[in-house]
């Protein structure tokens, strides 16, 4: 704020034309008042007495020019005045243009009409309320509620031109308004601070903000480059889950055309199946029919040695010697004889009955340890098989049968795999081929 305006460079370098009155017109008028006055105190220029007329600018105490100026008009306001209506000072700095202001307001001229009116239209609406005040405690009271206020500088223009603002309030708003900018001006030097510690604070952040970004950006292309990857692999396997549902439906339509063609194929398959589990059956219990005869062959050997020995204790006769081995069977001459199955241990005996009884012995296991590929070739060498039932696999079991029946070579089905079993199958295969019955 200014404290003394009549030192200002503008007020006493410019003429007094310029304002419209002598500049000897700006100085206040002395009265007898300041003869009571104390020295070194000033005492406040004496305002109109108090009617209904609120005051112009050029009314106001000298002091209050310089705070109601530069509060209630801004500078690039102030800057268009002066050049309609004192263009040599338009040009000046904000400090020139001030101080002319202050000095033109302090006297009734073009200017200060100007500045008069532009401050009435922009505190317009504030004069408006402050006009209904009638008494000079009411508008003390109005301007220290509306000071802390928005509109600052309209509650300063509407309580210095009020008619109930006398010489101590206006002196007390003046002093008010003079703390304020200097509170203005320690705020905003702080503010200046905090707003370089705020630009430091942003550059830092904004830096921050620029790698986050960045990582961002890098993140987000892996993942596109992923989701690329993801959707061609989703596609690769919808196009390979099509191929085979394709695939799928060609087979069961096959499969339809197949089961259609031939009538009853299911149940013919459903038979097959069940036919299988029971020849699988059967074959299980043959094999325990052998082992149980072999027991019971076992057993009356034992039972026979057991009767020997007795006899022998007890001083029996003699066992009447045996009786000689019988001569070959003519009807197995030089005949391959072929037998499938049976148990390893037995194969010794099986070659002895075959040989004694005049043929050739060959043997296959039935495909437990001999290759199912060299029966087929045992098959085509023998003239007489003799396919051991309880002791055979079910593949072997089926080609012995279906090579005999292609081939007519005469095939005998042992159920039980002892010796006196194949003794009796050869002996009616001698029968046979030489065309006597068997008793």
């Amino acid at each position: 704020m200014c404290s003394d305006h009549g030192r200002h460079p503008a007020a006493t370098d410019q003429p007094p034309h310029v304002f419209g009155t002598p500049a000897a017109a700006a100085a206040p008028t002395t009265t007898s008042a300041t003869a009571r006055t104390p020295p070194g105190q000033r005492l406040p220029v004496a305002l109109p007495p108090p009617g209904s007329r609120r005051r112009r600018l050029w009314e106001l105490d000298d002091h209050a020019h310089c705070p109601v100026i530069g509060t209630c008009l801004p500078l690039a306001l102030l800057r268009r005045l002066l050049a309609r209506h004192a263009s040599d000072h338009a040009r000046g700095s904000d400090y020139e243009l001030h101080c002319v202001a202050v000095t033109a307001g302090k006297s009734r001229n073009v200017l200060a009409e100007a500045l008069h009116k532009e401050l009435d239209r922009r505190c317009a609406l504030v004069l408006q309320r402050a006009a209904a005040i009638r008494s000079t405690e009411a508008l003390a009271q109005w301007w220290h509620d509306g000071v802390r206020g928005a509109d600052l500088a309209g509650t300063l223009w509407a309580t210095l031109t009020h008619p109930r603002c006398d010489a101590a309030l206006a002196q007390r708003v003046l002093g008010e308004v003079h703390m304020l900018q200097h509170q203005v001006g320690a705020a905003q030097r702080v503010e200046v601070a905090r707003l370089d510690s705020l630009v430091l604070e942003h550059a830092a952040m904004a830096r921050e903000l620029a790698a986050a970004q960045d990582r961002c950006r890098r993140l987000g292309a892996d993942a596109a480059r992923r989701a690329d990857d993801l959707e061609a692999d989703r596609m690769r396997l919808r196009a390979q889950l099509i191929g085979r549902d394709s695939q799928l439906a060609d087979l069961r339509a096959q499969l339809a055309a197949q089961e259609a063609a031939t009538l009853g194929l299911r149940e013919r398959l459903e038979l097959t199946r069940s036919v299988q589990q029971l020849t699988e059956r059967l074959q299980d219990l043959q094999r325990a029919l052998a082992r149980a005869r072999d027991d019971a062959d076992q057993q009356r050997e034992r039972a026979v040695r057991l009767q020997a020995r007795l006899q022998d204790a007890h001083g029996a006769p003699a066992a009447p010697a045996a009786a000689p081995a019988p001569a070959p069977s003519p009807g197995l001459a030089q005949r391959a004889v072929l037998c499938v199955g049976g148990r390893a241990a037995s194969v010794p005996v099986y070659r002895q009955v075959v040989e004694r009884s005049g043929g050739r012995f060959l043997h296959h296991d039935g495909g437990d340890e001999d290759s199912s590929a060299r029966l087929d070739d045992t098959l085509g060498a023998a003239d007489l098989v003799v396919c051991q039932t309880g002791c055979i696999s079910h593949g072997a079991y089926w080609r012995v049968k279906d090579h005999c029946k292609r081939t007519g070579t005469p095939c005998l089905f042992v159920e039980t795999p002892s010796r006196s079993a194949l003794e009796r199958a050869l002996q009616e295969a001698a029968a046979t081929a030489a065309g006597t019955p068997t008793g």
